[in-house]
C-alpha cells in the first residue's frame, strides 16, 4: 500500500514547499483557542524534548535562562542606552 500525501494542513513548516507557504499559512487557525493550542503544543514539546527524560542535562535550563537574559536585555535597552552616553565627571 503506497503512501498517501499528507493534506497541506497537516504538513509541517519545514516540509512545506516555498509556493505552498502562503496557502499554508491562510489554513493556520488564528483565533485566540488556536494560539493558545499552538503555544501549548510547543511547551509540551519543549518539556518532552529537554526536561522529561531519562538522562537530562542542562541544555533545556540553560535555554530557558538564555532567553531570560535576551528579553531582558531588550526590555532595558532604551535605559541601557542612555547609561552609555551619560559622563560621570
Amino acid at each position: 500500500m503506497a503512501d498517501r500525501p499528507v493534506p497541506l494542513k497537516d504538513t509541517r513548516l519545514l516540509d512545506v514547499k516555498l509556493g505552498q507557504v502562503p496557502s499554508w499559512i491562510a489554513m493556520r487557525d488564528f483565533t485566540p483557542s488556536g494560539l493558545i493550542g499552538a503555544v501549548r503544543r510547543g511547551y509540551d514539546r519543549y518539556l518532552n524534548k529537554y526536561i522529561n527524560v531519562k538522562k537530562g542535562g542542562i541544555g533545556g535550563i540553560a535555554m530557558v535562562l538564555f532567553g531570560y537574559v535576551v528579553v531582558s536585555y531588550v526590555w532595558n535597552y532604551e535605559h541601557l542606552k542612555h547609561d552609555r552616553w551619560r559622563k560621570y565627571h
